[in-house]
C-alpha cells in the first residue's frame, strides 16, 4: 500500500512497547504520565521545535486527512479524543500539563478542520477550549484552507460541514 506522507511512522511508535494502549489508559484515568504525546495527538509542522515534534509532525492537511483515514491511525485518534472529550471535572492542564495541552489544542484543531464533519476533534475543542481553534495552527494553514463563501454558513465550502 502506498504511504507518501511515511504515516507508517506513528503506527510503529504507537505499537512499540504498547504506547498506545499506555495511552488510552492514562487518558481514561485523568491524567498523562508518560512521553507519547507527538505520535497520539500530532500537530501541523512548524509548531514544535524538538527532534522528535519535526519527526511526527503532519505537513498540511492533506495529510491530516490521511491519517484520518488510515485504517489504523483514524479509528485510535478518535478513541483517544473521545475518551479525552468524555473525562469529567478535570482541565486540559490538569490531563496533560500546560505544553502538552497546548499541543492537544493545535492538533484537535488541525484534525477538526482536516475533517470537520469529525465530531470527536470538535468535543475536545469545545470541552476543553471553549469551542476555540488554536490561532497558531489556523494561521499556519490560512493558505490550505477553502474560502468562506459569502452568506455561506459553511466554513468549508464542502458538504461534510456538520451544523453546529
Amino acid at each position: 500500500m502506498e504511504d507518501p506522507y511515511d504515516l507508517e511512522r506513528f503506527v510503529i511508535a504507537q505499537d512499540a512497547g504498547g504506547t498506545y494502549w499506555h495511552a488510552l489508559a492514562e487518558l481514561r484515568s485523568g491524567m498523562k504520565r508518560s512521553h507519547w504525546m507527538w505520535f497520539v495527538f500530532p500537530q501541523l509542522a512548524g509548531l514544535g521545535r524538538s527532534e522528535t515534534a519535526r519527526k511526527y509532525a503532519i505537513s498540511s492537511l492533506d495529510e491530516a486527512r490521511a491519517y484520518i483515514r488510515h485504517d489504523v491511525l483514524g479509528p485510535r485518534l478518535r478513541e483517544v479524543a473521545a475518551a479525552v472529550a468524555f473525562l469529567e471535572g478535570r482541565s486540559a492542564v490538569q490531563i496533560f500539563g500546560s505544553i502538552d495541552a497546548r499541543k492537544l489544542h493545535s492538533s484537535m484543531t488541525l484534525f477538526g478542520l482536516a475533517a470537520p464533519g469529525e465530531s470527536a476533534f470538535r468535543d475536545v475543542l469545545d470541552r476543553y477550549f471553549d469551542g476555540r481553534e488554536d490561532a497558531a495552527t489556523g494561521q499556519l494553514l490560512e493558505g490550505q484552507l477553502p474560502e468562506e463563501q459569502p452568506g455561506d454558513p459553511d466554513k468549508s465550502g464542502g458538504p461534510e460541514q456538520a451544523d453546529g
